[in-house]
């Protein structure tokens, strides 16, 4: 892995948002290339903690100071507050200063950052498939992008050497880039994604109304429901603005899976029920080799 900047054309990075995935990045930034320089901005006591693990090296006391000088402006704020930054954000990158994201929908971002009044810098638009239920610098974790994909929106990468930078860097840092255009990426997200953390709050929900007073049948759970409800985990400050701004993704991504549960239901005795499982057993071998693959490179 390289080890100094001259492999990527950054020299200051601004991480705008210290939590989970802005520290995260941060950390293997300082992993895979200590000699950046990388400033953050956040909450007081957010950024301490980051200062603290070594996820940044010092702090700015507002968002245009930490954005000014910076190569690289990392947004990993919630996907609000990211269009409501944009227009301070361009307006404060220097020349030359490329800006992405992290945000979990691409579309809104993207077209807010259009609109942004914005000088000589460029926006990347970016999500990296990668997280955890649960938030926080705390859970900051220097390899969490290792071995994840890390959606990069645009189609003009060949003709500008930041963009083709920054993917280096996500490959540094263990992620493998993928290219493609906002709105794909949010049809696929509503189906790989979003869908599943709504199916384990679907499912939480059931769950919890049919539990009685003995504790059944909640009490009889084993690693199968655990498994099952992981992202029933997650907050839904970080889920909130996803709704919003996929809404009609997640709404048919939704109705496909209604169907698919009403199929079951009328077949539940039919030898039509096989198939199902046989067809679910391909996607999940698919899925269990994708990862062999790559935890084999």
């Amino acid at each position: 892995m390289p080890s100094t900047t001259s492999a990527v054309p950054f020299q200051r990075v601004a991480i705008l948002g210290t939590g989970l995935v802005g520290g995260s990045f941060g950390l293997a930034l300082r992993k895979h290339f200590p000699d950046i320089s990388i400033v953050g901005f956040d909450r007081a006591e957010t950024l301490q903690t980051a200062l603290a693990r070594g996820a940044v090296r010092e702090t700015a006391r507002d968002l245009a100071s930490a954005v000014r000088g910076a190569d690289l402006v990392y947004v990993a704020l919630p996907i609000g507050a990211t269009i409501e930054a944009l227009p301070a954000i361009a307006a404060a990158a220097k020349d030359g200063a490329l800006v992405t994201d992290t945000g979990s929908t691409k579309a809104a971002i993207c077209r807010a950052a259009q609109h942004s009044p914005a000088r000589q810098s460029r926006f990347l638009g970016g999500h990296p498939m990668a997280g955890k239920e649960t938030c926080g610098i705390g859970q900051a974790d220097a390899e969490l992008f290792a071995g994840a994909r890390y959606a990069l929106i645009g189609s003009d990468y060949d003709s500008d050497p930041r963009l083709q930078g920054f993917a280096a860097l996500v490959g540094a840092v263990g992620a493998e880039p993928v290219w493609c255009d906002a709105e794909t990426h949010d049809w696929a997200v509503g189906i790989v994604s979003h869908l599943p953390q709504l199916l384990a709050i679907a499912l939480a929900r059931v769950v919890q109304d049919e539990t009685d007073e003995t504790g059944l049948p909640l009490s009889l759970a084993g690693p199968g429901l655990r498994d099952m409800l992981r992202l029933a985990g997650s907050h839904y400050g970080l889920w909130r603005d996803v709704a919003h701004t996929n809404t009609e993704n997640i709404a048919r991504a939704l109705d496909r899976l209604e169907q698919a549960v009403e199929y079951l239901r009328t077949r539940l005795r039919s030898k039509e029920l096989e198939q199902e499982f046989l067809d679910a057993n391909a996607v999940y071998e698919l899925l269990r080799k994708m990862k062999e693959q790559k935890n084999g490179e």
